[in-house]
């Protein structure tokens, strides 16, 4: 009986441990609360972000490879252009092979972002590009090719054994856990696109029943982030299908809404869809942010789209900042059409590897629309 009570003494001194850490878990936003966060931010406007020198999340976020020297010149000119946050993809392979280091390097990007008016949403998985990642040495972009060497994470491995999802529960629980009241951060976007099968890349690699895997996994992952009681809202952004009413909705489409404490999308198409798009989400009176947009040739840039955004409100991430590694100024049949040189319009991206503006009148755009907001 005595050892019962010393166990039962133990059990409870653990609890009250893991509860001092980390809080009860906390609820999905109401309306409200989201409408009384998004109060308090400017209007954020900002790029999917990966330094030039970096071909993927792993190159960026890898001890030999994180290169604050870019970082720190990349995100300056960012500040230049009024820009007030950035989205940021993270890796669970980067986490794994240095937990300690990896955390360090994300408070100091945090330290650089911070010092230029920046608070990042960082990606925490993504289900684009090659589903094989491999930590370590990346490889070299395939030439002229959009994004040839960007991975998943989870990558097909992990995501089909299940026996892998306690590491990959360490890992959303432990960064978002060491980050769960930093201010610096503005959210974090639990997944990106989880339904894309990357059928124009790697379609025929992906597992056929992909979704099936993604589905629970990503219900799994938004219940982690909120074990940890984050003070920054979870999202995960729908970008594909018919989202005119609840009904239409994907299964997919339907968890990411209902689980989101802000709104999320995707859209490259022409201005008049993306307004409708706007419209459409607005039934769920919370506040919008488009963490993907600008690409060219579709009819999506910063002079049609922004002003749009700015009427409804709506936060603004386009894709693509500095031309480097990723080569996203290539289109995205790069993968089925040959370019023997730089597109005659870039596909993404504002900035030259030396800082020169791809379009002067572009950075005069996006500097005119962003004049409210405190660049210092």
């Amino acid at each position: 009986m005595y050892s019962l009570r010393i166990a039962k003494f133990v059990f409870f001194i653990g609890l009250m441990s893991f509860l001092s850490c980390y809080g009860q878990p906390r609820d999905i936003w109401t309306a409200e609360q989201a409408q009384s966060w998004y109060k308090k931010q400017p209007w954020l406007v900002g790029a999917n972000y990966n330094p030039a020198s970096a071909i993927n999340q792993l190159e960026m976020w890898q001890a030999e490879t994180f290169d604050t020297v870019s970082i720190r010149k990349e995100l300056g000119w960012a500040r230049s252009l009024g820009m007030n946050t950035m989205r940021v993809y993270l890796h669970d392979l980067a986490y794994g092979q240095d937990t300690t280091g990896f955390l360090k390097r994300m408070d100091t990007f945090l330290q650089i972002a911070s010092a230029n008016g920046i608070r990042p949403l960082f990606v925490i998985f993504d289900s684009c590009w090659d589903p094989f990642p491999k930590a370590g040495k990346q490889r070299a972009p395939k030439p002229h090719v959009h994004n040839s060497g960007w991975v998943q994470s989870p990558g097909i491995v992990a995501l089909k054994d299940s026996s892998q999802y306690s590491r990959l529960e360490h890992y959303v629980k432990g960064v978002v856990g060491h980050f769960a009241t930093d201010d610096r951060i503005l959210g974090w976007d639990v997944w990106n696109e989880p339904d894309n099968t990357n059928g124009s890349s790697y379609g025929k690699q992906e597992l056929p029943n992909k979704v099936d895997y993604v589905l629970p996994l990503l219900k799994k992952t938004f219940a982690w982030a909120r074990e940890v009681n984050p003070s920054q809202p979870l999202t995960s952004g729908i970008w594909a299908g018919d989202w005119s009413s609840d009904s239409t909705l994907k299964p997919i489409e339907k968890l990411q809404l209902s689980e989101s404490d802000i709104i999320s999308f995707h859209n490259y198409d022409k201005p008049a869809d993306f307004e409708k798009r706007i419209r459409q989400l607005q039934r769920y009176n919370k506040p919008l942010l488009c963490t993907e947009y600008m690409a060219r040739p579709q009819g999506s840039t910063f002079e049609t789209f922004l002003p749009i955004a700015k009427k409804y409100h709506v936060g603004m991430v386009n894709w693509g900042f500095v031309s480097g590694k990723s080569q996203t100024i290539y289109p995205w049949d790069s993968w089925s059409k040959t370019y023997e040189a730089e597109p005659p319009v870039w596909f993404h991206d504002i900035f030259r590897g030396d800082g020169t503006p791809y379009r002067q009148q572009e950075v005069d755009f996006i500097r005119k629309m962003t004049n409210n907001q405190s660049i210092e």
